[in-house]
């Protein structure tokens, strides 16, 4: 990597605060020794922001107010100043309608508190699924030097001798519960035994997916993203990215310099390798048009068609986070996968991503696969599908390897939904006349239709086809899917039915033609019928007058294009806050 001239003093933005000798440089040197700092322990140092999404309601993040007082003391070591700042948690599970409504509430949260205070670079702490993307969207829109500090997975679960993934197999089980093939007190057992620890799912679901992203494209101290949580080497990290952050501040190692299109595609390729998420199309597309990087499905369907499923996760395979850290994690599945990298792209740590991987070693081939022998061939299934057709004009997704391969080519009738609470009622009914030749379709779960685009997506099997073995069903939806969760499940149709995209046209019965190896989704209703639905069709009336729902219903852009909010895409330079 080049480097450039160290920064002196002066040029810290911090000093902007501290160093005057007027009246409002006394007023915050005053107000800093007023919560007991000696003048000595800040003054003359660069300051760090430790941006922090601990909360009491999100598990996955439990440990992060440790892991603070952990990069506190690198950074204290370092010769830096600490100051650490809460943000929105946005955890999973226990967040409503879906954290994805408040994904962007977190990015605009973060580049006005790295804004507003007198912070000259930041140690990100966060993992669980839209924090890493809002925190970096936010981070990269304020372009301060940075460290993302991922939480880390949570440890392995298991249950009367098997793998127990969270998320995965609380679907699984869910399903068994219905079909009656497990007991209600088999399933209050079992809400003990999955989840052993803090931290993010075990499962290759939406958080490690995109820490593992991140850590690719160099944000995140090498490695660093597969951890568990509860690791003594997980806090050594958290300090270690205190010592770094110092030294980045006076290199002025800032996002700009690091992040090109090359390293979102480096991004891209450690996702598919991972069999990773579908969310992780949405957050890719936002965080690239944040750093002024132009990407899109269809550049992210084109390495899909190059990257096979190598990691042998849940739930696409058969292991565990932990067990993938054992292995060798993401360093080890990068350096099987490094002809498909562009290596020269700099990190955060100092070192190009070529010399991150140079010591990287596999140490189980069945957990890490490689191109020869992969989870899943390609023309089997893909970790990215993009789908077309007149039911999706400007692009939907699926994991095509997560899929039953019975479902590659398909044609059925639609059954339609227009909201969750109908289409649970609906397909619990015994007496329902369906097959599994059925398309089940869910509509108005997108970003402006829900708002916030939920995890809706992996529709429910009719119970009485549960009860007949049937596991999978070609399911529709306008929604996201938790990156835990499997089955053949389209998702994020746009533009969506909320809107007036084709999904809100589709009415129960019409067939509906899937063809997964042409990338093809349509309804076999003809142009004039679908003009004719088109012009008797009305949009809901607004549930949201003012809240923030109402913002992001005006602003939030289709899931193609990333659900960011329209004023805050793109590079244009806010003015840094005046002090007077």
């Amino acid at each position: 990597m080049s480097r450039k001239p160290r920064r002196t003093l002066e040029q810290l933005r911090s000093q902007r605060w501290f160093a005057s000798g007027d009246m409002r440089g006394f007023a915050h040197r005053q107000r800093t020794q007023q919560i007991g700092m000696r003048r000595e322990e800040f003054m003359d140092r660069p300051v760090i922001g430790i941006i922090n999404t601990w909360s009491d309601m999100s598990p996955c993040h439990a440990h992060l107010r440790d892991r603070a007082e952990a990069v506190k003391r690198g950074v204290w070591q370092a010769g830096g100043y600490p100051v650490e700042l809460p943000a929105l948690s946005v955890g999973e599970v226990m967040v409503k309608p879906t954290t994805m409504l408040y994904r962007n509430m977190l990015a605009m949260e973060v580049e006005e508190l790295l804004r507003s205070h007198p912070l000259d670079g930041a140690v990100l702490l966060g993992g669980c699924d839209k924090s890493t993307p809002g925190l970096l969207m936010g981070a990269i829109s304020m372009d301060l030097p940075l460290i993302f500090c991922p939480a880390g997975p949570m440890s392995n679960g298991q249950w009367r001798g098997q793998k127990t993934g969270a998320g995965t197999h609380t679907k699984k089980y869910w399903d068994e519960l219905r079909a009656g093939t497990i007991t209600d007190a088999d399933w209050v057992d079992l809400e003990s035994r999955m989840t052993r620890s803090f931290g993010t799912c075990n499962t290759m679901g939406t958080a490690s997916t995109m820490t593992s992203i991140v850590d690719v494209m160099g944000l995140t101290l090498p490695g660093a993203s597969s951890i568990p949580a509860v690791d003594s080497g997980h806090v050594r990290m958290a300090s270690a990215c205190g010592v770094r952050i110092c030294e980045m501040v006076w290199e002025d190692l800032r996002p700009s310099e690091i992040l090109n299109r090359d390293s979102f595609l480096n991004g891209a390729v450690a996702y598919m390798a991972m069999g990773g998420s579908t969310n992780a199309a949405i957050h890719l597309i936002a965080m690239a048009g944040r750093a002024g990087v132009e990407l899109t499905l269809d550049d992210l369907s084109e390495v899909a068609t190059r990257i096979p499923v190598a990691a042998n996760l849940f739930p696409t395979g058969q292991y565990l986070m932990e067990d993938f850290y054992f292995a060798g994690g993401i360093l080890a599945l990068m350096r099987k996968f490094a002809s498909h990298l562009t290596l020269d792209r700099p990190t955060v740590a100092g070192v190009t991503l070529a010399e991150a991987l140079s010591g990287a070693e596999c140490w189980n081939d069945d957990v890490i696969r490689g191109e020869a022998d992969p989870v899943i061939p390609l023309d089997r299934g893909k970790t990215l599908q993009v789908l077309r057709g007149n039911l999706a004009p400007d692009g939907a997704v699926m994991k095509s390897s997560a899929a039953d391969p019975n479902f590659l080519r398909h044609r059925g009738p639609a059954i339609v939904f227009d909201n969750p609470a109908e289409m649970n009622r609906t397909l619990d009914d015994p007496d329902l006349d369906i097959t599994a030749d059925w398309v089940i379709v869910l509509r108005n779960a997108g970003p402006v239709g829900a708002p916030g685009m939920p995890e809706w997506g992996n529709l429910p099997i009719p119970k009485k086809l549960l009860r007949e073995g049937v596991r999978d069903m070609v399911r529709i939806c306008d929604g996201r899917m938790s990156g835990t969760h499997y089955g053949t499940c389209i998702l994020h149709v746009a533009p969506e039915a909320a809107i007036g995209g084709p999904l809100a046209l589709i009415r129960t019965g019409d067939i509906v033609s899937l063809d997964i190896p042409a990338g093809r989704l349509d309804m076999e209703v003809d142009a004039a019928e679908l003009d004719r639905r088109r012009a008797e069709w009305k949009p809901a009336a607004p549930l949201y007058e003012r809240s923030f729902a109402a913002l992001y219903q005006r602003h939030v852009s289709q899931a193609d294009k990333g659900c960011d909010f329209d004023f805050l895409e793109g590079t244009a330079p806010v003015p840094e806050p005046v002090i007077y």
